[in-house]
């Protein structure tokens, strides 16, 4: 490494510049669509996983495009209605958030995921390296759900105490949770739950697995981030207080 050089791995300078996550960029290097330019080079050359680059000498490309270095971060908070895909492009032409977001100047991305069928916050940024730190495994960043249930013939008070235990939902045991009743009816409850972990589905297989049917569930809080009276299919920056709650990590983490 060259003394006065600033390198870095090709993905981690697509996900500083906001353009993906490093898994995402990895994704685009094996499809061949990430380009490196070197000084001095005529032409440019696929660039490998792991390739490292220098900003202040090298041009990287995707799809063509050259990158730039992202000068400012953005952060901000969407509430995503039901049935509409987190994702950029949909193969079955459902809605994404992305059609919410046209209003939105920067490239943000989302950092992390919530089902079709769910609702609720999501965290958009371009700042790769809290998307990395939010999104990492062992992060172990809370997330608040409020979850309305069908009332079937096992105990609520019993299936609270299997589900804050852990539970096995056929790959995976869950880790323990905190939940609570907020409200009882006659045919359904609702619950709020807290977890440090999102595995695909994962709050509706294991309210299935005990035989209970989630009729709705909506994301209500992401770490310090509070979803408050923000409206479906509106998004907001964050305020200085909210950023430097992101900044400051770790993350409120669950016994």
């Amino acid at each position: 490494m060259d003394k006065g050089k600033r390198n870095l791995r090709v993905q981690k300078f697509l996900s500083q510049a906001g353009m993906a996550s490093r898994r995402e960029a990895e994704g685009w290097i094996r499809e061949g669509r990430v380009e490196i330019h070197r000084k001095g080079l005529a032409r440019r050359i696929s660039a490998q996983i792991g390739e490292v680059v220098d900003p202040d000498e090298d041009g990287v490309f995707v799809d063509g495009v050259k990158i730039r270095e992202t000068q400012k971060h953005v952060y901000y908070l969407f509430h995503k209605p039901k049935n509409v895909m987190v994702t950029r492009k949909d193969p079955e032409n459902r809605p994404t958030i992305y059609d919410y977001l046209k209003g939105i100047p920067e490239r943000v991305n989302y950092v992390g995921r919530l089902d079709f069928d769910s609702e609720g916050l999501i965290l958009l940024t371009n700042d790769g390296t809290l998307h990395h730190r939010l999104t990492h495994p062992g992060s172990k960043v809370t997330k608040k759900y409020q979850v309305e249930v069908s009332c079937m013939g096992t105990s609520l008070k019993d299936a609270i105490c299997q589900l804050a235990s852990g539970i096995n939902i056929g790959d995976y045991v869950t880790a323990p949770c905190k939940i609570r009743i907020l409200r009882q009816g006659p045919k359904s409850t609702w619950v709020e739950m807290t977890l440090t972990e999102g595995k695909q589905r994962q709050i509706r297989r294991m309210w299935d697995k005990i035989g209970f049917q989630t009729l709705r569930l909506l994301r209500v809080a992401i770490g310090p981030l509070n979803l408050g009276d923000l409206s479906k299919g509106r998004y907001r920056k964050l305020d200085d207080r909210e950023i430097q709650l992101l900044e400051k990590g770790p993350i409120e983490r669950s016994p």
